[in-house]
């Protein structure tokens, strides 16, 4: 990714950032959706993250990647990190950043789309099909899904690599002292969970498909929805024009 790509995501991810003060209610409701959906993730591997060899990895996902909390200064570190961080550490390290940053930027336009497409109220499985078949956007969708098992990719490819792990930590207390506390600790639990799992084909096989899987669910659940409804108001028998 060059600098112009990055900065692209960042403005990007900055006009997300920037509510207007009386959107305290718009922020609010979007924390109600980070934390419904970092449920259902919870739900949805809770097998893997009991399993002692994916747990860590697991936890890094849900925590790191995609977790309810915005990740607003690890990625304002990337920006003036970046040349810093090419220097230090190999391309595969900065690729692992670089990604996460790509994934924070789209997770989050689906996530303040899915805010303007919610009715009021508690979100519901109901409310959340709903508000996913209307907002769509199964090209950005994919590409979330995509990233993610790329970042899987790329640390379990990085773990291979015995030299890296003594790198990472005699680079932790200058990266720090640099200001960089966040970048380098999110590259440590990412290759501390991935090194202790021993192999991640598993893991993010299962991400991919179950994430396909949820992704089709969604917007066929919403889709039959909206055809129930409407051949009840037209009621049986009564052709549409």
């Amino acid at each position: 990714m060059n600098a112009d790509r990055l900065e692209e995501l960042l403005e990007r991810r900055q006009r997300l950032e920037s509510l207007p003060p009386q959107a305290a209610d718009y922020a609010a409701r979007l924390s109600e959706l980070r934390a419904w959906q970092s449920a259902r993730l919870e739900r949805t591997y809770r097998d893997l993250h009991q399993d002692p060899r994916y747990s860590g990895a697991v936890e890094f996902f849900l925590s790191d990647l995609y977790g309810p909390e915005e990740l607003v200064e690890r990625n304002r570190n990337l920006t003036r990190a970046l040349r810093y961080l090419r220097r230090a550490l190999p391309a595969a390290a900065v690729k692992v950043l670089q990604r996460a940053i790509e994934l924070d930027v789209a997770s989050a336009e689906l996530d303040h789309a899915m805010v303007n497409a919610l009715p009021p109220g508690a979100i519901s499985e109901a409310t959340y099909a709903a508000a996913y078949r209307a907002v769509g956007m199964p090209a950005a969708r994919v590409k979330q899904i995509e990233l993610t098992v790329a970042i899987g990719a790329d640390l379990d490819r990085i773990v291979q690599r015995a030299w890296l792990g003594p790198l990472l930590r005699a680079a932790h207390a200058p990266a720090r002292a640099a200001g960089l506390g966040a970048l380098q600790d999110f590259l440590e639990r990412g290759y501390d969970a991935f090194r202790r799992m021993q192999g991640a084909g598993r893991l993010l096989n299962a991400i991919k498909e179950r994430e396909t899987d949820y992704m089709r669910r969604m917007l066929g659940v919403a889709e039959q929805s909206a055809a129930a409804h409407d051949g009840a108001r037209h009621g049986p028998g009564r052709r549409r024009s």
